[in-house]
């Protein structure tokens, strides 16, 4: 029955205008669906847009600011950059030198563990007599040997100059064995008198009277020399 009257509209009206009626109405309810539908989908579509935009201008908005600063920034100038100058090094000490060996208590004295010095007077007249001494003496710390034999002593007279004038062995020389144990601070003398005339080695040429004036004396025990003693002449 209500399929009948929906196909077969029944009023005071012609059928042609319920039909129009029913266009109508189904156009505005077409139209109404349509634009919700597109409403709908504007909706939807804005929303999506104005999120990206939203996102991409936070993006951009943010991007200056996250962005990593320049390498230069971070990594200072390496012309900037001062090295530390390195403290300089204390000069190195120098070695000490190596202590001298100690003598041998009972050995050989050499040179360095003798003193020798010639004893005399003052003065002298011209063609006196005078005796002198040969000294000897063990200036080490412990006892030792030294060969002190005649023909190994000489004295000797210097004028200013250096110019020898006389020696003990130059006419008169001695020979002894003389080997003796010296103890430290021990002293031997050896007196010998000089004939106040001058000579020379081999005693071959003439021996005269020296001048008056200011002389020095030497003496030698082997290889170990003296200071000079100061002795005058008139």
């Amino acid at each position: 029955m209500y399929k009948r009257q929906v196909l077969h509209p029944v009023g005071p009206l012609p059928a042609a205008v319920y039909w129009r009626r029913r266009l109508l109405v189904l156009t505005l309810l077409l139209a109404v669906l349509g634009g919700g539908g597109w409403l709908l989908v504007a909706a939807l579509t804005g929303g999506d847009g104005t999120s990206t935009t939203g996102a991409a201008a936070t993006t951009d908005a943010a991007d200056p600011t996250d962005e990593p600063p320049a390498l230069e920034q971070v990594v200072p100038s390496l012309a900037s950059v001062q090295t530390p100058t390195p403290a300089p090094e204390p000069p190195a000490e120098p070695e000490p030198d190596p202590a001298p060996a100690s003598p041998t208590p009972g050995g050989p004295c050499s040179d360095d563990m003798i003193g020798l010095e010639v004893r005399a007077p003052g003065s002298a007249p011209a063609g006196g007599k005078p005796t002198f001494e040969l000294v000897v003496t063990n200036v080490s710390s412990v006892p030792c040997v030294r060969v002190l034999d005649a023909g190994l002593q000489e004295v000797l007279l210097l004028d200013a100059a250096g110019n020898r004038v006389w020696g003990s062995n130059d006419c008169f020389p001695e020979t002894s064995s003389d080997t003796r144990i010296l103890v430290p601070g021990e002293s031997v003398a050896f007196p010998l008198t000089w004939g106040g005339l001058t000579s020379e080695p081999s005693c071959t040429a003439e021996r005269t009277t020296p001048a008056p004036g200011q002389y020095v004396l030497r003496g030698r025990l082997d290889t170990a020399l003296s200071a000079d003693t100061p002795f005058r002449i008139g």
